[in-house]
């Protein structure tokens, strides 16, 4: 399957927006320790998500090189989760959770241990990883490259919605974090999760 930018840029994207442990202690480590110290969670949180990509990376090309069968199997898999998650998505907009902001004086180097811990820990990601990111690789090339370069891609893209949500929390917390704009963008982003799951399983 080629890879589809546009479609991988956009899911990446939406689902950086989504409310989770990420933006709660990105919420935090702004308001409570400033930009340098937001700056080194960010890099933690990057670098975290790099290491779920080359993981799921290596296990996504030994299943295709031991059974290139195996991968429509991954495909309707992941497909199914995304639905689920979707669902999931969906039903929690009803009631957004307050973020936590709890007072923080730990140094940048504790700041970025935090993001690296707080998205190797988060169990969002590693959904990501194994039934996302397949969906996006070709099968014509070299799968481990695609599926890393596919990873950077996903850090970037992370790492670009991090740097706008810290400034937007400098000028107005209220931009987002009040319970309307989240629950919209909560329900938006189940959508395209449920969307692309039934695009993902009817394919396969």
């Amino acid at each position: 399957m080629p890879i589809h930018v546009p479609a991988f840029l956009l899911t990446t994207w939406l689902l950086a927006m989504l409310p989770g442990p990420g933006q709660a202690l990105m919420i935090r480590q702004t308001l409570t320790g400033g930009p340098a110290r937001a700056r080194a969670t960010i890099a933690g949180i990057a670098t975290g998500l790099l290491v779920w990509a080359a993981t799921a990376a290596a296990g996504l090309s030994a299943v295709l090189l031991a059974a290139p069968g195996a991968y429509q199997a991954v495909r309707a898999g992941g497909g199914i989760v995304l639905v689920v998650l979707g669902v999931t998505t969906l039903r929690a907009a009803r009631h957004p959770a307050d973020e936590p902001v709890d007072e923080d004086r730990s140094g940048g180097w504790t700041a970025y241990v935090a993001g690296l811990g707080t998205t190797l820990g988060n169990p969002k990601a590693g959904v990501f990883a194994v039934s996302v990111l397949p969906q996006f690789v070709t099968t014509d090339g070299p799968v481990l490259l695609s599926s890393i370069a596919l990873g950077v891609v996903w850090a970037l893209v992370n790492t670009c919605w991090y740097v706008l949500f810290t400034w937007a929390l400098g000028h107005g917390r209220s931009l987002v974090t009040r319970p309307g704009a989240r629950r919209g963008l909560s329900i938006a982003t189940g959508v395209v999760l449920v969307s692309l799951g039934v695009a993902v399983v009817s394919s396969a």
